[in-house]
């Protein structure tokens, strides 16, 4: 890789995670403790659906940057991750050597049917055209082995704080949110079959006490983000 090249990577990360940063800073808080929020539920999420996480393979499906899987290694057996973009790829794997990077097609994931025992999303449905959406969240399920588990995470539109980050965000502007029913059902369309989910980031807070009463709460559609899981027939 040229310096040149280096320093076009740097900027990609740079500017996104700058973004990230300007775009939530009224709630006092980095991008990254969103980031770190929804990786330790992703891995709660595993360890109460599949067992220990430490035996599993999982499969990030547009992962950007890498910027969760900085959160999430060592807590697989392995870790995949998967974007359209080969620029974004080439930083991801700069960021964590640990993880392996594939490179794929809008039209279909470059893995073997049943390859992974969890494959996940983050915030990405919403920036799929509405009439591709059906066809992404088949190959997450194509891509899971069976009696696996298939998580997505989207933003909530009912938050209206949510609605004002992905306004401010320049990166956001492709981004049409989808409510949790709406996952659901992409879900069911794939032939999976729903079995947890919850509204989470009520409360921008590390506290314990804040943690454990925005888990008692989280089937009301009042946190920044939601998440859904199934499981492959």
């Amino acid at each position: 890789m040229t310096a040149s090249e280096r320093l076009d990577y740097d900027h990609v990360r740079d500017r996104y995670e700058h973004e990230l940063d300007r775009a939530v800073s009224f709630a006092g808080l980095p991008h990254d403790f969103f980031t770190r929020a929804k990786a330790d539920e992703l891995i709660r999420l595993a360890r109460g659906h599949l067992g220990d996480p430490g035996g599993l393979t999982a499969l990030d499906v547009g992962c950007g940057v890498g910027l969760t899987d900085r959160h999430l290694g060592g807590s697989f057996r392995s870790l995949t991750g998967v974007d359209v973009s080969p620029g974004v790829l080439e930083e991801a794997r700069r960021a964590n050597p640990d993880v392996r990077y594939e490179l794929a097609s809008r039209e279909r994931l470059p893995f073997a049917d049943g390859e992974f025992d969890l494959s996940f999303s983050m915030c990405v449905v919403q920036v799929i055209p509405e009439p591709e959406r059906p066809r992404f969240v088949a190959e997450l399920a194509r891509v899971t082995r069976s009696g696996g588990l298939v998580a997505v995470f989207e933003h909530n539109p009912l938050n209206p704080l949510t609605r004002l980050v992905v306004r401010r965000c320049e990166f956001g502007g492709d981004a049409t949110m989808l409510g949790r029913r709406a996952v659901v059902e992409l879900l069911v369309q794939a032939g999976l079959e729903p079995l947890e989910w919850g509204y989470m980031l009520l409360f921008p807070s590390a506290r314990r006490r804040l943690r454990a009463l925005e888990r008692r709460i989280s089937r009301l559609p009042l946190g920044a983000q939601y998440y859904v899981t199934a499981r492959t027939p």
